[in-house]
């Protein structure tokens, strides 16, 4: 998180012993198993485009392995890339 905090409105949530993380409300991956994996939109993509495919967690789509987390500068451009290809955040049914 903190490689993350050059961005404004970046949170997690701790979810069944991983952590999802969100940029401005909608969610561009999390920390599975010390790894941190992104959703596989098409910025992600054209930004890495050597990095490995890796399941999450059993039962789960593949999603793009981040390797350098040390380069607060790739980390905060990519996820600025990949936001307007985001999902917009479910309703909460009442």
């Amino acid at each position: 998180m903190e490689q993350l905090s050059d961005l404004e409105d970046v949170s997690s949530r701790a979810m069944m012993g991983e952590y999802i993380i969100y940029y401005r409300g909608k969610i561009i991956g999390g920390i599975y198993d010390d790894r941190f994996l992104v959703k596989p939109v098409k910025a992600a993509k054209e930004m890495m485009p050597d990095a490995d495919m890796e399941l999450p967690y059993e039962g789960a789509k593949e999603m793009l392995l981040i390797e350098d987390l040390d380069d607060r500068e790739f980390l905060a451009n990519l996820l600025e890339g990949m936001y307007d290809e985001l999902p917009a955040p479910r309703k909460k049914r009442k």
